[in-house]
């Protein structure tokens, strides 16, 4: 099965990817959509298949629910040839898709790099559990280069945490030249690839293990939450398959349905908010409002050429710092002088959200700060012209009493 999925990849473009991965029964009669299965207790006709099947670790054999059914392996084929990987384990959040491998691959008395501007939760969890667990996490910044990151490299550092481009602030980094430079010292390569998704090809620049927040493009509808891990080798598979059994991970057969559902159309999806994000995204840098906008696909961003280097697309999450002689409460005046756009976390879905960051974004590895305060923004489907229109009025709420 690994190998259909690597060759579909190879095969075909996204939208022909999706529009036929995880589906057997073309060739049959019945309905286009492979059928949602739900289930905890597995019957088989004798103790001696039971055992046989037991015996089965890290196949897809029917044992009991938390072994996922073709519900789940219809998605996780979906999500794997997508990533270019392998392999593809189904967990019940984002969050999960985090920890998981975390706790697969680290144990007491190891080290850990993690990008300064990591998603909350996952710093959050490396300074908290993971620390009590025994294992210390060095945050460095995540403009470092290979030299850079072998100097922090110890004996112990068995995982090299990347993000790229970090979901709030947005700096894109050199994957490739920080996997030269982990593996160089024997560690894995970890990667949120949730931005990046289908736009970064993670087993391509070094990376061992990519971990997405399917809650966002996959699903795409605001309404469900899973998390993803792919890897792409069998050893790998081992490793994460048995510390995922082992911690009960397990996403719903009802949400893996959904999710796959809402893959059918995540590459029509992707394309029209990557293309409404940059249209507005160019706007918006034109406003005299603005300082700058983060948005690595525009030409002269931060991070913009590594990301016309590695990437083949952008989607539509990006940031908006605003010029210093505006005040934080300014922006708060902003966001919720916004009708189309919500206030809330999250992206990814069809709908655009605008939320402060400034005051929410913990960093302690040192680095330029923003000088004006920031505003992150998703795009979602709604025609630009009606976003741009919105946001003229939001900038008119924040000149107010400035």
């Amino acid at each position: 099965m690994a190998d259909d999925v690597a060759q579909t990849t190879r095969k075909h473009g996204l939208r022909t990817t999706l529009s036929h991965v995880g589906r057997t029964t073309k060739r049959e009669h019945g309905f286009v959509n492979p059928p949602l299965l739900r289930g905890s207790t597995v019957l088989v006709p004798t103790v001696a298949e039971r055992q046989a099947l037991q015996a089965k670790r890290g196949e897809r054999v029917l044992t009991y629910g938390t072994g996922g059914s073709a519900t789940h392996w219809a998605l996780e084929d979906a999500i794997a040839a997508v990533e270019g990987g392998s392999r593809c384990y189904i967990v019940s959040t984002g969050l999960s898709a985090v920890t998981t491998p975390l706790l697969a691959w680290l144990k007491a008395g190891d080290h850990m790099l993690m990008p300064d501007h990591v998603y909350g939760p996952a710093r959050n969890f490396a300074t908290t559990m993971l620390r009590d667990f025994g294992v210390d996490t060095t945050f460095y910044l995540p403009e470092i280069d290979e030299t850079g990151l072998s100097a922090l490299m110890r004996p112990n550092t068995k995982v090299v945490y990347t993000e790229s481009p970090g979901s709030h602030t947005f700096e894109v980094q050199d994957v490739p030249a920080i996997a030269r430079a982990a593996h160089a010292g024997g560690a894995k390569v970890f990667m949120d690839n949730t931005w990046g998704i289908h736009h970064f090809q993670p087993f391509a620049h070094g990376v061992d293990v990519s971990i997405q927040a399917a809650t966002k493009y996959p699903a795409g509808h605001s309404d469900v939450l899973i998390g993803a891990i792919t890897v792409n080798t069998d050893t790998d598979w081992q490793i994460l398959h048995a510390a995922a059994r082992t911690l009960g991970q397990y996403a719903s057969p009802d949400d893996c349905w959904l999710t796959l559902r809402g893959m059918r159309t995540m590459a029509v999806r992707l394309q029209a908010q990557m293309e409404s994000a940059l249209l507005i995204a160019h706007w918006l840098r034109q406003q005299p409002e603005v300082a700058q906008v983060l948005h690595p696909g525009l030409p002269g961003a931060p991070g913009h050429e590594l990301w016309r280097r590695d990437f083949t697309g952008a989607c539509s999450l990006f940031g908006v710092e605003f010029k210093s002689s505006f005040t934080t409460k300014a922006t708060h005046r902003f966001v919720e002088a916004l009708d189309l756009f919500g206030i809330g976390a999250s992206w990814g879905g069809y709908e655009s959200l605008a939320v402060p960051t400034t005051g929410f974004v913990t960093r302690s590895a040192g680095g330029k700060p923003f000088a004006g305060p920031m505003v992150r923004i998703h795009i979602g489907l709604e025609d630009p012209d009606d976003l741009i229109a919105d946001l003229t009025h939001g900038l008119g709420a924040l000149r107010q009493e400035n």
